[in-house]
């Protein structure tokens, strides 16, 4: 659970070809697009002007991952930051889709017809061959989550993002699924509430 009187400020890297192409990533270092990068320019600047002066004091951490650790560098040379002071963390790293990385989302029920069935019974305990389940991905980012001592930017992914709501917010499985996972907007998390900026 999110420490009392701590705030994170969740950017979610900005578009990549494949997101573009609506194809599951996971694991897939995908690099982010034109779009991307204007993306995490825009969020760099809500960021700098919400924050201001205070923003040199925060902590700033990014999955490893290129597409999430590019996103934050821009974002913090858009703050007036130097872009390469941040932290990784392999726990924000997203999802394993397992056998599913690099198909065509609406692809998959006609590739696989039992996982899509099983992931459609089970949203949240079913994981793909090689890949792990939103419970799993849940547990490792709650990990990472009370080790968070003070306000932070994170740079992440969708299902990092989905994770922690469900965490913070106590969401159903079914609940979580529907949350979205925008590239444009900044996920502000305190007090065990969030708003987008």
């Amino acid at each position: 659970m999110l420490k009392l009187g701590v705030t994170l400020y969740f950017v979610r890297h900005g578009e990549t070809d494949w997101n573009r192409a609506q194809r599951y990533q996971g694991h897939r270092d995908i690099p982010i697009n034109a779009t991307g990068r204007t993306q995490a320019k825009r969020n760099g600047g809500r960021l700098a002007a919400l924050l201001g002066a205070r923003a040199a004091a925060l902590d700033y951490v990014a999955s490893p991952l290129k597409r999430a650790s590019e996103t934050m560098r821009i974002v913090r040379a858009e703050m007036g930051l130097n872009a390469a002071d941040f932290r990784t963390d392999d726990r924000l790293k997203e999802i394993n889709y397992g056998n599913w990385e690099g198909q065509a989302w609406h692809d998959i029920a006609a590739l696989d017809r039992d996982g899509y069935a099983a992931r459609q019974a089970d949203l949240w305990n079913w994981q793909p061959r090689g890949g792990e389940s939103y419970r799993m991905l849940a547990e490792r980012v709650g990990a990472w989550l009370a080790e968070v001592a003070g306000d932070t930017v994170v740079v992440a992914h969708g299902g990092v993002s989905r994770a922690l709501r469900a965490l913070i917010l106590g969401l159903s499985a079914e609940d979580v699924m529907r949350l979205e996972v925008p590239q444009d907007l900044i996920l502000v998390i305190e007090g065990g509430s969030v708003r987008w900026l």
